[in-house]
């Protein structure tokens, strides 16, 4: 097991483990650090900026996969159904750019991020960069018709005013040891999830708080081609043979149980999240299919043969959470 395994696993670990205490030191300057930037924003001391257009923010207060992502392209194509004309930002994590930039379906992912390549494909415009609101100022100014911007993963970086405040927890992993990073997966304290305007779960909806809290979903059943072939199979088609599965997400063994779930037994590899995929990891012999994510996919394309298959997945949305969120908007327009 690698170390940042190790890492992973302390995390969320249901008792404190060794990793963690001798971490703790290192924890308690990350809370410190992380409290003092938060308040010299709130103090107007650090500069928050404003775009003529309402913002929501899609984020969570770990690290790792929760499901923003799927949520946010749920959230977008929701919205925009409904007569909203949104446009998407993001940081565009490992990109090689930091001035904003568009982002095309046909980028490669080592120059955008994997997940705004995931976000491109909504058709709505999707704009990256270190600087959230520069890259909001770029997309509306290449966009002028764009009236509301989702900003996903977003919820730490203040230098962007937002007016919807969305955390997306993974319920099946919580908030894990509840100890600040590196001790544990936290950014935040778990008390700033009192302060968003919703909690969204994947998985069931946990009791009640003074937060209005919502439950997702990532639902798909049907296998897409890695290569670009335009050949879909269900998952009856994976239930023989030498069946392999990649991941490189936050939490791994979501998907994994998820191929479970549709009566997939796979032999598995987990990758660390984010992780830039080489020729290396496909070469699986004897391997008569190998099934990844969306996210991992658009890192093999290049590479991919005639065993690679992803499977999509979307996010259920609540209505109740379009409704919230659609109140909020109008009052953005009271303004």
């Amino acid at each position: 097991m690698s170390l940042s395994e190790r890492l992973v696993a302390s995390w969320f670990s249901p008792h404190l483990t060794l990793l963690s205490v001798l971490l703790a030191p290192a924890a308690l300057v990350f809370f410190g650090a992380s409290s003092v930037r938060r308040a010299l924003y709130r103090r107007g001391l650090l500069r928050t900026k404003r775009l003529p257009v309402p913002v929501v923010v899609v984020g969570n207060i770990s690290v790792g996969g929760s499901g923003k992502t799927p949520l946010t392209i749920a959230l977008a194509s929701e919205f925009a159904r409904r007569g909203w004309r949104p446009g998407i930002v993001s940081r565009g994590y490992r990109s090689r750019e930091s001035a904003p930039r568009l982002v095309r379906i046909d980028d490669d992912a080592d120059e955008v991020g994997d997940e705004p390549l995931l976000l491109a494909r909504t058709g709505l415009p999707v704009w990256i960069g270190v600087d959230r609101p520069a890259a909001g100022r770029a997309l509306l100014a290449a966009h002028p018709d764009c009236n509301l911007i989702i900003a996903d993963d977003g919820l730490q970086h203040y230098a962007l005013a937002r007016d919807i405040e969305i955390a997306v927890i993974d319920a099946s992993r919580g908030l894990g040891n509840g100890w600040p990073l590196p001790a544990g997966p936290l950014r935040e304290p778990a008390a700033r999830l009192e302060e968003v305007d919703a909690i969204v779960r994947l998985g069931d909806r946990a009791p009640s708080r003074t937060v209005p809290e919502f439950a997702t979903t990532l639902v798909g059943d049907r296998f897409v081609r890695v290569d670009g072939v335009p050949v879909t199979a269900d998952a009856a088609h994976f239930r023989s043979g030498a069946v392999h599965a990649l991941a490189g997400i936050g939490n791994p063994a979501r998907f994994f149980a998820q191929l479970g779930a549709l009566g997939i037994e796979a032999d598995c590899h987990p990758f660390p999240d984010h992780h830039r995929y080489t020729a290396a990891d496909l070469a699986l012999p004897g391997a008569t299919a190998i099934l990844m994510t969306e996210k991992d996919a658009v890192k093999c394309k290049a590479f991919a043969d005639d065993r690679c298959w992803a499977l999509p997945v979307s996010a259920t949305v609540e209505p109740a959470l379009i409704a919230l969120v659609e109140r909020g908007l109008r009052g953005f327009k009271a303004a």
